[in-house]
């Protein structure tokens, strides 16, 4: 190969590789060879990176490479000259293995630079080395891509020869490697690189050659029938959904659920063909969360709804791995699969139905939830206690919370959640809507399970939200007490997201009125725990997990909040733990005043305040006006008593961003009594009542966030 830039391409061909990780896998592969020969200095300016993966293969296009990248200077400290030399400049046995293991055993000594660190003297071997060539550094680019990649499950497999064992995470079958026209000799998991590979298992007619590395895409679509980009096909999939979708006046629907099952069934084909099915509409009769949950989880097929109503409709889509002009086998073949499924779900929730869902809740008895915290039956009397105290305090109905938290886990036992269990909670409502329950209720069950309560809380949901609150505190103090918190990334029994959802609840409670921005408010986070440590036997909830569940609930506010405002307003507040429904409230005063020209003087001086308070002996007592002697210290004084009413009020009020703009008309006496005023003078008496003054001071400043934590 002669020392130019041209394209590379490198495909790893493989048995069908683990559909929801195929994306990463690509990605992670192309990486693995680009990093490495960035590394080696191999990448010309501008060279493209793209990726492929398919379910078969794994694939990198890089489109411009050298064949040698340029040659480098290099210096190598080796060691000191009195260890290197003799006394009459030989090279000492210890220079002469460093240099072996540097691949210098050639080098002249006179060559050798002396440098000093300001201590010793040390021997310098400097130099050119000539730049890696392409087939050296791709080799180590691919197998550090392979090493290194995200493998969900490593497996083992021996080779043709029936002796070696390589692992990979499915067994590879052939192996391309070229730059520009020409093979690259590199080997990988017993396979050598060449110019072939193989297409679609069925509709290409054999081994697929590629000319160069540029048209490994074209020539692979035409001659393979293999849509090589990850990307390429899920574009063309979308295209074809939505055009049947169309043509069938249908939607594909508007849940995440369908962008997540477009990138599984994009790692399932390698040449996408869209087909119509349909069942029949008499299991429209099943609630549609059932059938649309075992047709898209069970199938990958994209069911089909009315754009009008929303509701299911009896045609399905089919992403079909073959192209063919009368696809009527596979349409059949199809409905004929899912048949059977729907068939299961309709017998499933008729013979489920024949049981009144409260006849169900005994059943919890023999389900246990955790064993150190008992049966979900003993859960569930935990959760009733605590809805009960939360509707209480709010005003809500007591008995309709009482009932949606007496049968919240009773679909646990019913054949649909055993089957299903992603359906906890949504069977449980449409079995209370079948019995009569109420539709506080019904509502109640259906929402228990959203990861947030995303609107604002009105009497007709205020059951709801009270069931969503008690099954929240109820998890995050009895796992955390048995010492299940979440540690690093894991956290099995969703605490995070329970603390985060607990949050959203008090947002939307304050949104809905139940609790005024301007008032602690009938419930509080406290009185939550407490009421929630009260349900378990005495001595099972120790005080500090209470403390601890505390922080975390807050520690979660803050990492949420710290997405959307700057992060100094937002510790700011969280500093204060103030009740959790005022904390965003707050978060967007203390952020609208660190932007006032007074802002950062007052912070400063509030961070001063707070330190001088810290090494203050004993306690700050009341000023003394008459104590006061010097001007900049009356004018403070006069400032704190002047503006003290206007802030509490507004702050009582609820008007935090106004309290804060209050307090900015203090700048200027603040800052003048720093400049004028010796805090800690050698009087004693002095000393205590300018103390005083700036503890008066400090508390008016800080009633809605530490704003001296504005000033890091």
């Amino acid at each position: 190969m002669t020392t130019n830039i041209r394209p590379l391409l490198v495909e790893l061909l493989t048995e069908e590789l683990p559909p929801k990780a195929l994306q990463k896998l690509g990605q992670a592969y192309a990486e693995g060879v680009r990093a490495t020969l960035e590394r080696h200095g191999l990448l010309a300016d501008g060279c493209a990176v793209t990726a492929y993966s398919t379910p078969r293969r794994l694939a990198v296009h890089l489109s411009a490479v050298l064949a040698q990248a340029p040659d480098q200077p290099y210096a190598e400290k080796l060691m000191p000259v009195k260890i290197g030399l003799t006394a009459d400049g030989a090279a000492t046995p210890a220079l002469q293995k460093k240099l072996a293991a540097k691949g210098l055993e050639n080098i002249d000594l006179a060559t050798l630079d002396r440098e000093s660190d300001g201590k010793q003297d040390y021997l310098v071997a400097r130099g050119t080395a000539a730049g890696a060539h392409l087939a050296t550094g791709l080799q180590e680019g691919i197998d550090t891509a392979l090493n290194s990649l995200p493998i969900p499950k490593v497996m083992r497999y021996q080779l043709a020869d029936g002796v070696t064992t390589v692992k990979f995470v499915r067994p590879a079958h052939g192996l391309v490697a070229l730059f520009g026209a020409d093979v690259v000799p590199v080997s990988v998991l017993g396979l050598t690189a060449g110019r072939d590979t193989l297409g679609h298992r069925f509709m290409s007619s054999g081994p697929v050659s590629f000319a160069d590395a540029d048209s490994y895409a074209a020539t692979l679509a035409e001659k393979g029938r293999v849509v090589a980009s990850f990307e390429g096909r899920r574009d063309e999939i979308q295209r074809q959904l939505l055009d049947h979708a169309g043509r069938l006046s249908a939607t594909l629907g508007d849940d995440p659920e369908v962008a997540a099952l477009l990138d599984e069934v994009t790692a399932l084909v390698e040449h996408p063909t869209v087909y119509v099915g349909q069942f029949e509409e008499q299991f429209l009769q099943v609630p549609q969360e059932c059938l649309i949950l075992t047709m898209r989880l069970n199938q990958k097929y994209f069911p089909l709804f009315d754009p009008a109503t929303g509701r299911l409709t009896h045609r399905f889509l089919i992403v079909s791995n073959m192209q063919t002009d009368n696809p009527v086998n596979i349409v059949e073949g199809n409905q004929r699969v899912v048949r059977p499924r729907l068939a299961d779900a309709q017998f499933f929730f008729q013979t489920d139905r024949k049981t009144p869902l409260a006849a169900r809740v005994e059943q919890l008895g023999s389900i246990v939830y955790h064993n150190k915290l008992g049966t979900q039956l003993e859960r569930v009397e935990r959760v009733r206690a605590i809805a009960r105290g939360v509707a209480g305090q709010l005003g809500g109905d007591i008995s309709a919370a009482d009932r949606a938290a007496m049968l919240a886990k009773a679909d646990l036992g019913s054949n649909m959640v055993g089957e299903f269990p992603e359906l906890q909670g949504i069977m449980g409502a449409y079995y209370a809507a079948g019995d009569g329950e109420p539709d506080s209720v019904v509502q109640a069950l259906r929402n228990q399970y959203r990861n947030r309560y995303d609107s604002p809380v009105t009497r007709d949901t205020l059951t709801a939200a009270t069931l969503f609150i008690a099954e929240r505190v109820e998890t995050l103090v009895g796992i955390w007490a048995i010492g299940l918190a979440p540690t690093g990334e894991r956290d099995p029994f969703g605490l995070r997201r329970a603390a985060l959802g607990l949050i959203s609840a008090f947002e939307q409670l304050a949104a809905g009125g139940w609790l005024k921005i301007s008032e602690e408010g009938p419930l509080s986070l406290d009185g939550l725990l407490d009421l929630a440590a009260g349900t378990f036997p005495a001595g099972k909830i120790p005080a500090e997990t209470l403390a601890e569940v505390r922080t975390f609930i807050y520690e979660r506010y803050r990492n949420q909040l710290i997405n959307e405002f700057d992060r100094n307003a937002v510790e700011a507040v969280i500093a204060l733990t103030p009740p959790l429904h005022q904390v965003a409230e707050r978060v967007r005063a203390a952020a609208a005043f660190a932007q006032l020209p007074e802002a950062a003087s007052l912070a400063a001086a509030n961070k001063r305040i707070g330190n001088l308070l810290k090494k203050a002996e004993g306690e700050i007592g009341a000023v003394n006006a008459a104590a006061l002697v010097e001007p900049a210290e009356k004018a403070l004084a006069a400032a704190v008593a002047t503006l003290r009413p206007q802030a509490e009020a507004q702050l009582a009020a609820g008007d935090f961003a106004g309290s804060l703009s209050t307090l900015a008309q203090a700048r200027e006496p603040v800052d003048a009594f720093f400049a004028d005023v010796m805090v800690m003078a050698e009087d004693p008496a002095v000393r205590a009542n300018r103390l005083a003054l700036l503890g008066q001071l400090h508390g008016l400043m800080n009633q809605v966030a530490d704003i001296s934590r504005l000033a890091q």
